[in-house]
């Protein structure tokens, strides 16, 4: 087994979808990491394409000025999902309870995770759905800092260092056959001005992990 079953408890053990009963229209992540993903969406994501944003919520942070065919998004909160302009369709399921998703095999040309990856407990199963929903030379990619709600991130993340972070989703995506090998990104976020206008430096780190459906 990829992880042990003490590695997938939570501080908070009850029912995720209680946690996220309530929306939370914010981001979760500074503004350099936003705009870091939507340059990295931009470069990666084709045009006119499917998209499938998985663990989703108000926002997708997709590039403006690209369209796509098709943006499918899940989350837990229908709220939060109803308010996101660029989602066509949206689903609400608890990935933990039921991992399962009620998509077609091969029907995604992109599947997205946006700061949530810390939250799956079974990402064996979960990451072997991103892999049946992608069509052959479909790209995954999984994002992610350094903040997270502490009392519903798995033990695996909240004790790794954010070097182990990184190889943890690494090896979600190596151990299920058909991923390519997976590609690291790792950037520091930059200030925002008014920030430096105080004299702080630094902002959130972004890391991206990143692979393709490489069978057919």
């Amino acid at each position: 087994m990829l992880l042990n079953p003490n590695q997938r408890e939570k501080l908070d053990p009850s029912n995720d979808a209680l946690f996220y009963e309530q929306p939370r229209f914010v981001t979760h992540v500074d503004e350099g990491f936003i705009q870091q993903l939507t340059d990295l969406y931009r470069d990666r994501l084709k045009p006119n394409s499917r998209i499938f944003d998985m663990m989703s919520s108000w926002v997708s942070h997709l590039p403006d000025d690209v369209q796509f065919e098709h943006v499918e998004g899940h989350g837990l909160n229908a709220a939060e999902l109803a308010r996101n302009s660029r989602l066509d369709h949206y689903f609400v399921q608890n990935l933990n309870l039921d991992p399962k998703l009620p998509l077609p095999d091969r029907s995604f040309d992109a599947v997205l995770n946006t700061v949530s990856v810390q939250y799956v407990q079974y990402p064996e199963a979960i990451f072997t759905e991103i892999h049946r929903v992608l069509k052959p030379g479909g790209i995954a990619i999984i994002s992610f800092s350094n903040r997270m709600f502490y009392q519903k991130a798995i033990a695996a993340w909240r004790d790794g260092s954010e070097r182990d972070r990184v190889e943890l989703v690494k090896n979600y995506f190596k151990a299920i056959p058909g991923f390519s090998q997976p590609e690291v990104i790792v950037k520091q976020s930059q200030t925002p001005p008014v920030l430096q206008l105080f004299g702080m430096s630094g902002g959130d780190p972004f890391y991206a992990v990143i692979a393709t459906r490489v069978d057919s």
